[in-house]
């Protein structure tokens, strides 16, 4: 993976992860303008999750069976079609179809991802999975500050035609990645999707998959529930302006891209530890959000930078302990991450309701204390999954 190749993946996985999150910013005016009432705006974005929970389980996995830059292309152009089908949706059941589809193949992250950790040395896989997993953050929170802008000027609607012509655009270029070696005994599709709930009760899997897990949740507790305080008293902020802390938690999380490195020298196992605690920590400050911006932004920060650290870690851990089956784990260990997103961003607005913004800030440290507890008892860091017989460990660093 040279520097054209590693921009080219960080660039497909951000625009592909930004056609399931860029919506959030403009679910009023969208609902709005397909009839879509205020108590069902939530199924808009529950179309593209769904969409893309069923892509892990279904369509990543064929990656450990046919011709990954061939799927990402097929993925891509497939990503563009939902997209466009979006954008020109006349109704709401027409904006729900083309958001589901554009959901199901962006999991064309997964492969893309799985493919970086197989083209890569091994001394270079962390490099390469931080700097392509940073492409993911972009989607995830630029995305959200660009739509906010475009939709100011054009209309919900240009958010999903940009989408569907850069996913469009991008399609014939992942032809450019460098090809996998060859993998003459691959598993049959049917015999690798039966194998897969086998994943979950494996220890390594399945302790990563918790961190994971928990992770997300923290995450998601934080980036699902923080516009409520804001858009209220006293501040009320507006969407675009909320939509600018985005640029906080990018800054953070493309800082922690050097996760990887650390990965390759062998201080996996350490930084996670470090990068949980932190994640911690953050929620002291985040929790100061009704009486301090500066503090907000600050904690907004180390979180995004923990939770890339960790989530880099995971990735590189997982793909050296399972080379042969990469798309699988991935595509599995991102469930977690779909599950615990989705936990946070439901518990915090039932909390907020109840408890305010305190309510949710102990409840994102509730769940980072949660990870911190998998990582230190479990310690999937040190577990190891099955090696291929005959063949040397694939990774030199200790996975962490």
């Amino acid at each position: 993976m040279n520097r054209w190749a590693r921009l080219l993946a960080a660039v497909v996985c951000g625009v592909a992860v930004a056609s399931v999150y860029a919506g959030q910013p403009v679910l009023e005016p969208m609902g709005r303008d397909l009839g879509v009432p205020a108590d069902a705006l939530g199924g808009l974005v529950a179309a593209g999750q769904l969409g893309y929970l069923a892509g892990l389980v279904l369509l990543v996995p064929l990656g450990d069976v046919l011709d990954r830059r061939r799927l990402i292309a097929a993925h891509l152009a497939l990503v563009a079609a939902g997209s466009a089908l979006t954008a020109a949706a006349p109704d709401a059941p027409a904006a729900f179809a083309g958001l589901a589809v554009a959901g199901l193949f962006a999991v064309v992250v997964q492969t893309t991802v799985a493919h970086t950790a197989a083209v890569s040395p091994d001394a270079e896989r962390g490099r390469d999975l931080g700097a392509v997993t940073s492409g993911v953050v972009i989607g995830i929170l630029g995305g959200r500050v660009a739509a906010g802008a475009l939709a100011d000027v054009w209309g919900w609607r240009s958010v999903y035609l940009a989408l569907a012509v850069l996913a469009a655009a991008l399609a014939p270029l992942a032809f450019a990645l460098p090809p996998a070696p060859a993998r003459p005994d691959a598993p049959r599709y049917g015999r690798l999707l039966r194998s897969f709930g086998g994943l979950f009760v494996q220890p390594p899997f399945l302790g990563r998959g918790l961190v994971a897990f928990f992770l997300f949740a923290s995450f998601g507790t934080l980036w699902s529930g923080m516009a409520l305080p804001l858009a209220g008293p006293p501040r009320y902020l507006d969407e675009t302006q909320i939509g600018l802390f985005g640029l906080a938690g990018l800054a953070g999380a493309l800082g922690a891209a050097r996760a990887g490195r650390w990965a390759d020298a062998g201080h996996a196992r350490r930084v996670t530890g470090l990068a949980l605690a932190l994640l911690l920590a953050s929620w002291a400050a985040i929790g100061q959000l009704p009486w301090s911006l500066p503090l907000l932004v600050a904690g907004v920060i180390v979180l995004d930078f923990a939770v890339q650290a960790v989530h880099v870690s995971n990735q590189h851990a997982l793909t050296a302990a399972y080379p042969d089956r990469a798309g699988s784990v991935i595509g599995g260990y991102m469930v977690f991450y779909s599950l615990g997103s989705a936990l946070g961003a439901a518990a915090t607005a039932a909390l907020y309701d109840a408890a305010g913004w305190t309510g949710s800030a102990v409840l994102g440290a509730a769940f980072a204390l949660c990870a911190l507890a998998v990582r230190t008892i479990g310690d999937p860091a040190t577990a190891r999954g099955p090696r291929p017989s005959g063949r040397p460990a694939p990774c030199r660093s200790t996975p962490g």
